[in-house]
């Protein structure tokens, strides 16, 4: 009996240091390790990315006529388009069942204007209704989904992310070693990530703080707060780190901080919590799901407000050591069960007429 051909999108491996780099990586080596020969699976790429290479999975790489069409000559049965915004168009490709993976719609918290904000939703809206499945990675964007589009909520479900379990060679030294105690934090260094806010808790102690993720002018922002609290030697933009690095931070942070504005799960802080470090992360967006009791809030982003929080979140921690309930608290995001889950997605959204 012939295996169905499911060719899944992770042409998002081109943009490294991004969220969605890791998604898709992730992701795509889960899907072939629970597989169990259900599916012949069949990923389709930007060329040409060298993180599959050691698999055998079959490779479908991005041509210029795709931008218009897709030649099914695979026979491909079910689609899934990983990345709301994939090069390969759910509209552009016919003979198969389709299943779009929504991350966000964040430019509805970050002030874009009502025009653009528009055009993105239309954008989306093309892609969403050309699917006969969507998948939110949390029930926050499952929310913002059902806002903008009502008329999907019977084909609309949840599945979380997992997150990596970094692992730690004893013998690394990042490349910038700091010298004193230190707080830890990663993105893509804009102003959802909100990071200009951090100075603030530099004050009135000799704290470090590290930046890490790709650079933008946003960060002159952060440079000012640090100025106006005095800190500006105490901060280092790293720009972008590799896994090592990002791993050893995790592990020898006094506590990883992330006052993100606009996030539709929030990787770091599952990667942090994996650690079993204190997590302070916003009230904002799907932060408060995904992170849950296992984390401190900042209820707001006055300065002496998030003094405190910190203060008191340390302090806590240090009298009643949560560490384990917070590494169980990042275990329950695997990425072997969010695999398992799409999987069997495929073969519902198959069997379905």
């Amino acid at each position: 009996m012939n295996k169905i051909n499911v060719l899944v999108t992770l042409d998002s491996v081109r943009y490294p240091n991004t969220g969605l780099y890791h998604f898709g990586k992730s992701l795509g080596r889960a899907l072939i390790k629970e597989n169990d020969s259900r599916f012949n699976l069949n990923y389709f790429f930007y060329p040409s990315p060298t993180e599959f290479d050691e698999s055998d999975v079959n490779k479908i790489y991005l041509k210029k006529h795709n931008k218009f069409f897709f030649l099914n000559r695979e026979r491909i049965k079910l689609f899934h388009f990983t990345d709301q915004f994939s090069l390969l168009k759910p509209k552009k490709v016919w003979g198969g069942k389709k299943i779009l993976t929504v991350h966000d719609i964040n430019q509805k918290y970050e002030n874009i204007g009502t025009l653009a904000l528009k055009q993105y939703l239309d954008k989306l809206g093309e892609r969403i209704n050309s699917c006969d499945r969507v998948v939110a990675i949390s029930n926050f964007v499952a929310n913002d989904i059902l806002e903008y589009f009502p008329h999907v909520k019977k084909k609309l479900s949840v599945i979380y992310n997992g997150a990596d379990k970094l692992i730690l060679n004893q013998d690394h030294k990042p490349l910038y070693q700091p010298q004193k105690t230190f707080l830890f934090t990663i993105g893509v260094v804009a102003a959802k990530k909100n990071f200009h806010v951090l100075p603030a808790i530099l004050a009135n102690n000799d704290l470090e703080l590290i930046i890490s993720g790709i650079l933008s002018p946003y960060q002159e922002d952060i440079m000012r707060e640090a100025k106006k609290y005095g800190c500006v030697d105490r901060i280092k933009l790293t720009g972008p780190i590799s896994d090592d690095d990002k791993a050893w931070y995790y592990k020898n942070c006094e506590a990883f901080v992330f006052p993100s504005i606009a996030e539709g799960f929030g990787l770091p802080v599952i990667e942090a919590m994996h650690f079993g470090k204190p997590v302070f992360v916003s009230n904002c967006t799907s932060l408060p799901e995904i992170a849950g009791d296992a984390a401190y809030y900042f209820n707001s982003f006055d300065g002496e407000d998030m003094q405190q929080v910190f203060k008191t979140g340390l302090q806590h921690f240090k009298e009643h050591n949560p560490s384990e309930q917070i590494i169980a608290h990042a275990n329950k995001y695997n990425w072997d069960n969010t695999a398992k889950q799409y999987l069997q997605l495929y073969q519902d959204c198959i069997k379905k007429k």
